[in-house]
């Protein structure tokens, strides 16, 4: 699947990357958005639509996870020319950090200066029921503090500078339109503090406590990689969570049985919320756009 992060090469792959995109289309995209596992569908309100498989894309990865159609979408929003990722890498699926965040590399070779990255995630704050919409005001991420960081190794100052800041990792700018949209359009948004862990077995009731217990809302195998890498390369980040389920905080017992959760049901619930996800970028690019 490819070399370690940073490989000595990982700009020219990027760069090759990049550029068989920009050929096929006819402007160079200013927004991403990676959508997550059943959320693919918050691309179908794109205009003038290009669509490129992965496996068509110089030095891409493979995505192997249901709920990821494995595709670049790329045409306009509200006259603003997009790049969508209908689906995303994982470290569980075997894939170094610096092949996790090839895309993100690639997108801002493009032209990109806004990232917009959504989820499906658990919910570790009662408050949040499955179906809620979380937007991430911040991030754990367990397996980068671990050494799977996708910027550790020799920096390569084309891409960005060797120790960036994660402080404001999530732009508040973007973050208030996002507020603001979810209001006027009476979706209630949640604001929180979204784990990553590297799967792809779900947690213990003992993880999730501990992670409840450091400050964490929602927990996820996916996101903080890519923003890592975004900030990296100067770009600003969007984060919103689509809550699938209740993470199980309490041990299984005879009184509390064990309640098996299936890929497949975090799966439809995602697809169900990703109508009012949709809305909600939809509307901070509308705002982008004037």
């Amino acid at each position: 699947m490819g070399e370690a992060s940073p490989s000595p090469d990982l700009y020219a792959q990027a760069r090759e990357a990049a550029d068989f995109v920009a050929g096929q289309s006819a402007e160079a995209p200013r927004i991403a958005l990676i959508l997550g596992t059943g959320l693919g569908g918050v691309a179908e309100a794109i205009t003038e639509a290009i669509t490129l498989p992965f496996a068509a894309i110089p030095h891409f990865p493979r995505a192997t996870v249901l709920g990821h159609a494995g595709q670049l979408v790329l045409g306009r929003l509200h006259g603003v020319s997009v790049a969508a990722l209908q689906g995303r890498f994982h470290l569980y699926e075997g894939y170094p950090p610096g092949q996790v965040t090839f895309p993100v590399r690639m997108l801002r070779l493009l032209g990109v200066d806004v990232l917009m990255v959504t989820n499906a995630a658990g919910g570790l704050d009662p408050a949040l029921s499955p179906g809620s919409l979380m937007l991430l005001r911040d991030s754990i991420g367990l397996p980068l503090l671990a050494g799977m960081n996708p910027l550790a190794g020799p920096n390569d100052e084309l891409f960005g500078s060797r120790f960036p800041p994660m402080a404001g990792a999530y732009d508040i700018t973007l973050r208030h339109m996002a507020l603001e949209v979810a209001r006027e359009l009476a979706i209630p948004l949640a604001e929180g503090v979204y784990a990553m862990v590297s799967g792809p077995s779900y947690e213990t009731p003992a993880e999730l406590r501990f992670l409840r217990a450091v400050g964490a809302d929602a927990v996820g195998m996916s996101t903080v990689p890519e923003v890592v890498a975004a900030l990296h390369l100067g770009m600003r980040v969007l984060a919103i969570s689509c809550i699938t389920n209740a993470a199980p905080l309490r041990e299984a017992s005879e009184a509390t049985p064990v309640v098996e959760l299936a890929h497949a049901d975090v799966v439809a619930v995602a697809t169900a919320a990703g109508e009012r996800l949709g809305a909600i970028l939809d509307g901070v690019v509308r705002r982008l756009a004037s």
